[in-house]
C-alpha cells in the first residue's frame, strides 16, 4: 500500500476531530504474544498484573505498569493504515470509536470497558521508526505534529484499574 501523503493525511483530519467524547466503541482488540505477531480477538481479558491477559507487554524491556495499555482511535488508524487488516500492525492493542485528545481524556481519566476498568497515565505514546517503516515518514509526522501530540493520534497509554472482560463492539465509557 502507498503512504498518504501530508495533504491527504491532513484531509482526513476532519473524521478524526468527529470522534465520541463521552461514549465510544472498541473496534478491534489486538494481542501481541511475541515479537511482530499479532493475533485480533473478539473477546480478551484484561488483568490487573498482565494488563491484556497472553500479550507480552510484561515480558517486554520497558514493562512500566503505565504502559499496560496501548490505545489508538479507530479513525486515526484507519487514516493512515487504510485497510482494517493493517491495523494490528500499528502495534496497540486496543483500538476506540473515541476522542483520545488531552482535553477530553487528561492523565487519570478512567474509561469503563466492557466489564474492566483502565485509567489513562501520562507516558506519550509516540510515532516511532517502526510506526514510520510501516505508515510513511509523512504518517509519523502527522501523529507527532503539535495537534496530532494533543489530540494523541499515535495513541495513548492507559492501565487496568479494575480487570474484566472486554468485546470487540463494546461501548466505552468516560467515567
Amino acid at each position: 500500500m502507498a503512504h498518504l501523503t501530508k495533504a491527504e493525511l491532513e484531509a482526513g483530519l476532519a473524521a478524526i476531530l468527529q470522534s465520541p467524547k463521552n461514549e465510544g466503541r472498541v473496534e478491534m482488540i489486538v494481542r501481541r504474544p511475541g515479537s511482530g505477531v499479532r493475533d485480533v480477538l473478539e473477546t480478551a481479558e484484561l488483568s490487573l498484573d498482565e494488563g491484556l491477559m497472553g500479550d507480552s507487554w510484561k515480558t517486554r524491556m520497558y514493562s512500566d505498569p503505565d504502559t499496560q495499555i496501548n490505545i489508538m482511535n479507530s479513525r486515526a488508524i484507519a487514516l493512515v493504515a487504510g485497510e482494517r487488516d493493517r491495523w494490528p500492525l500499528a502495534g496497540d492493542q486496543l483500538f476506540l470509536d473515541m476522542d483520545l485528545s488531552t482535553a477530553n481524556l487528561p492523565p487519570g481519566s478512567q474509561l469503563a470497558v466492557g466489564s474492566a476498568v483502565i485509567e489513562i497515565t501520562a507516558i506519550p505514546h509516540d510515532g516511532c521508526s517502526k510506526f514510520a517503516s510501516r505508515f510513511g515518514v509523512e504518517a509519523t509526522r502527522f501523529v507527532n505534529s503539535p495537534l496530532g501530540k494533543d489530540m494523541h493520534l499515535r495513541g495513548l497509554n492507559a492501565r487496568v484499574v479494575k480487570p474484566g472482560t472486554i468485546r470487540t463492539g463494546d461501548i466505552v465509557r468516560k467515567l
